[in-house]
């Protein structure tokens, strides 16, 4: 492996101080001119890059974002890394980025490492199995800027940016009822998430609204999150409950599940069951029949997480930035399934 060229290497090549290089570099006007120009011609011939993190060391800034996501392959949280990345490059920062893999273990070794690796801040959206937060508590306690996105939790005094989910389920729910359904079941998420809770009070709220009675049986959760686990729950909800007429998915793929399992038992979409989902995946409108979803804006989502972060980071000590909780509106398309 090629070792990098370094300030000292330049100074023993040209005979002159570290110093003297180190200031040329920076167009210090203490330099000739003369002086810079030559060791510029030379940093480039040698094609010698600043090292990044030695600087940070010394200003106890590296300019660098740590960033941990649940899952990379999950349409939703890629666009909110776009969103991440297009205003962190504007402004300056590098982005590290971290996958938890929806693990607690992982989730807490990710922290640690950006720690380790001197992030000015973090962007966390927390995996579905934490329920214990002291690792990100002990960071808070060391003044590193936190912002916390779509997955958050009020246990922590952080910057929070979430998506509207209350509403975003009520408006799913109101949809299915102004369609003709009486029965609706929801295949919920984990319990520990806020955006699960929030989900389901939509949910709850919607049916209570429009006079439906509410049934517990036909609230099932969906841990794992996958299209297999969705659709095993649904068969099983079709043979208790025959007269069931739409399901809510707390995602997509919960919804992909329920597509499958009422295919299989040949009912029809949209007329004899009618499906909505929430994230608006790629896949949504790619399936067939075409799934009528929930849009979230995850890049927004990830720009707005990014500026706060930015803005708390760069904020002065002695004047720190306000605690922020920014919401954003969901949208309702409807598509074959409905």
């Amino acid at each position: 492996m090629k070792a990098h060229v370094t300030i000292k290497d330049l100074a023993r090549e040209l005979n002159i101080s570290p110093s003297t290089i180190s200031r040329a570099l920076k167009d210090h006007p203490d330099i000739s001119p003369e002086t810079k120009r030559v060791v510029k011609e030379l940093a480039a011939k040698l094609n010698y890059r600043p090292n990044l993190v030695a600087q940070g060391l010394r200003k106890s800034k590296t300019n660098t974002i740590g960033v941990i996501i649940p899952e990379f392959i999950h349409f939703f949280f890629s666009t909110i890394v776009s969103g991440i990345e297009d205003v962190a490059y504007a402004k300056g920062y590098n982005v590290i980025l971290c996958q938890s893999a929806e693990t607690y273990e992982r989730e807490v070794t990710d922290t640690r490492a950006l720690w380790n690796s001197r992030v000015d801040g973090m962007l966390v959206s927390i995996s579905k199995e934490t329920t214990d937060y002291n690792h990100f508590q002990e960071l808070l306690n060391e003044g590193l800027p936190m912002v916390f996105f779509d997955r958050v939790t009020d246990q922590l005094q952080a910057s929070q940016v979430v998506v509207d989910d209350y509403q975003g389920a009520f408006n799913a729910v109101e949809h299915l009822i102004s369609k003709g359904c009486k029965k609706i079941v929801h295949l919920a998420g984990p319990k520990n998430l806020e955006i699960s809770k929030n989900r389901l009070n939509g949910y709850k709220d919607c049916l209570k609204k429009y006079g439906l009675p509410h049934n517990d049986e036909l609230v099932v959760r969906c841990p794992e999150g996958t299209y297999e686990e969705s659709k095993r729950f649904t068969h099983i909800l079709l043979n208790n409950h025959p007269d069931i007429d739409a399901v809510f998915g707390c995602n997509d793929m919960a919804a992909l599940g329920a597509i499958l399992a009422v295919k299989e038992k040949g009912i029809a979409i949209p007329e004899q069951m009618k499906i909505i989902g929430f994230s608006d995946w790629q896949l949504s409108n790619l399936i067939e029949p075409r799934l009528t979803t929930v849009s979230q804006a995850g890049f927004e989502m990830g720009q707005a997480a990014a500026n706060i972060l930015i803005d708390e980071i760069e904020s002065k000590d002695d004047q720190p930035g306000q605690l922020v909780k920014k919401v954003i509106s969901t949208k309702l398309i409807e598509r074959d399934t409905t």
